[in-house]
């Protein structure tokens, strides 16, 4: 049986719909931050923290929950793409 707390390119080639939700390490950020963050971490979810996959009727969903570790990578690879 195929692990669904982890990510897996077949399963996720399977994905329908994308959920987003927040480590409470995390602390607060605006609904900006989310928003762009969401799409920056799910643009990529192979190298998220923290994903896992639920099966739906026609496919799957993928909830990723965003951590601090996250948030890292993704401001360092904007600050290398600046």
């Amino acid at each position: 049986m195929a692990d669904y707390t982890k990510y897996d390119a077949r399963v996720d080639s399977l994905v329908i719909e994308s959920r987003t939700s927040w480590d409470p390490s995390v602390g607060k950020l605006t609904d900006e931050d989310k928003s762009f963050l969401a799409k920056m971490v799910h643009r990529n979810p192979a190298q998220a923290q923290k994903v896992s996959y639920s099966r739906s009727h026609t496919g799957f969903t993928r909830e990723i929950t965003v951590t601090d570790q996250d948030i890292s990578r993704i401001f360092n690879e904007q600050m290398q793409q600046s």
